[in-house]
């Protein structure tokens, strides 16, 4: 194992969260957006992302041989392999005189739901404040380990 493998991985996640972060402030800031993209001729409200992670692979010999050997399972910290737009149903709101109402009065809104935004992004906050403390350890512990040697 790296001596560096634990700032990597929370690394990883420190991109990862900040990611989700961005994502979600992007979310709220269309939360009232009806014409986001043209489509068959008329203007679609905007949809919700959702950041897809999931754990780094190793699949290098090494990672394998390593497996192999001693069945350390070290982990590679996490990776986005997607922003994924939600396909739950858009909000109707009714106001006749706004300008993209249907014949019956109707509105469609985003699928955006600001509750569940600010829970979203207050976990995704938390796990960011984590991995920081995980880091600023690692950088600790290697600062003692250099100051033993002096």
């Amino acid at each position: 194992m790296s001596m560096f493998n634990s700032m990597n991985i929370s690394a990883s996640a420190l991109t990862t969260q900040r990611l989700r972060m961005d994502v979600i402030s992007s979310n709220m800031a269309n939360v009232d957006s009806t014409r986001a993209t043209y489509e068959n001729g008329q203007w679609q409200p905007y949809k919700r992302k959702m950041v897809v992670v999931q754990p780094n692979e190793q699949n290098s010999f090494k990672s394998f041989l390593q497996k192999a050997t001693n069945g350390n399972n070290v982990g590679a910290g996490v990776r986005v392999t997607n922003i994924v737009e939600d396909d739950a149903p858009f909000r109707l709101d009714y106001d006749p005189t706004h300008p993209d109402a249907n014949e019956e009065g109707y509105v469609q809104l985003p699928n955006v739901d600001p509750l569940k935004e600010m829970v979203d992004l207050m976990s995704a906050s938390r796990s960011y404040e984590a991995n920081v403390t995980v880091f600023n350890a690692s950088k600790g512990i290697m600062m003692k380990t250099l100051e033993l040697g002096k």
